[in-house]
């Protein structure tokens, strides 16, 4: 390698030292602490602990309201990444038609993921307040006083509740998502499809679809750790309940932190959803690479 050839690949280090001193500071220091917090018995605020080795862990196995938690995380990821991602698509299909007010539905339908959690939490609290909230009121002013309920309250809807507010949080960014990979697509094979005698809905699925398969494997993915890493919707909306129905991983590795000051094995369910992140996250890209 001559000088100059040297010379680049020093400057290249140079430009992302910063990102790699702040990646370690930021995150990997972070996971190295919090996986060597989960072999002791912190409180969170002493300055004095001890080692337990796999006490947490054996804790947690054993602890039936994780497993509880670990339950309400797969139903909030299959009831929110697929039913986001199959909206997105559709609306990103029709929305490539160009038809008469695209770009304002375009900023409506991506407006939510520009709000702050707390603005959109604290609107769908009033919506679906049991008393006066909006949506009782409607089904009422209908004659479906039936269909009216405590929507956040009851133990058998409020995680459907929280998956419908989370899909209308994030619809957009799987709209925006799709609409992005849709304009990359070459117009030559839409005419041949055409020209079979293709109509919308079969183009759409059987010529477009197979096309934006790198799109979806990429939502699935960013699906995967956004569903593990939700927190503030749950909090703000139901604070885990009614009961533990909608008691996720990271509410219920808060509540251990400070509620029960048991650092350590809020820190063993810390290191537990990084696993399945990881795990699941690798699954996809291999299911990904093989088609």
């Amino acid at each position: 390698m001559n000088k100059l050839g040297k010379k680049n690949n020093v400057m290249a280090y140079l430009y992302i030292l910063p990102l790699m001193v702040l990646s370690f500071v930021l995150v990997y220091y972070c996971i190295i602490n919090t996986i060597a917090v989960s072999f002791t018995d912190w409180d969170g605020m002493s300055a004095e602990f001890g080692l337990v080795g796999l006490k947490n862990y054996v804790e947690m196995l054993q602890d039936p309201v994780f497993w509880t938690s670990v339950k309400n995380n797969i139903v909030f990821f299959f009831g929110t990444v697929f039913v986001q991602a199959f909206l997105g698509f559709i609306l990103a299909v029709l929305l490539k038609q160009k038809l008469p007010g695209s770009n304002v539905f375009k900023a409506v339908y991506f407006m939510p993921i520009a709000m702050a959690t707390s603005i959109i939490t604290a609107i769908f609290k009033i919506i679906m307040d049991p008393t006066n909230g909006t949506l009782n009121q409607f089904l009422r002013t209908i004659n479906l006083d039936g269909l009216a309920m405590s929507w956040l309250g009851d133990p058998k809807i409020a995680m459907f509740s929280v998956i419908l507010v989370n899909i209308f949080q994030w619809m957009g960014f799987s709209m925006i998502t799709y609409y992005a990979g849709l304009m990359s697509l070459p117009d030559d094979v839409y005419e041949a499809a055409k020209i079979d005698g293709a109509g919308f809905w079969r183009t759409t699925f059987s010529v477009t679809f197979p096309m934006v398969k790198g799109t979806t494997n990429v939502l699935l993915i960013l699906g995967i750790v956004g569903s593990l890493k939700t927190f503030d919707l749950v909090k703000l909306l139901t604070a885990g309940g009614p009961g533990r129905t909608t008691t996720v991983m990271n509410t219920y590795l808060y509540e251990k932190a400070f509620n029960n000051f048991d650092a350590g094995g809020a820190a063993s369910i810390g290191v537990a959803i990084l696993i399945i992140a990881m795990i699941m996250s690798f699954l996809q890209i291999r299911l990904g690479k093989e088609d």
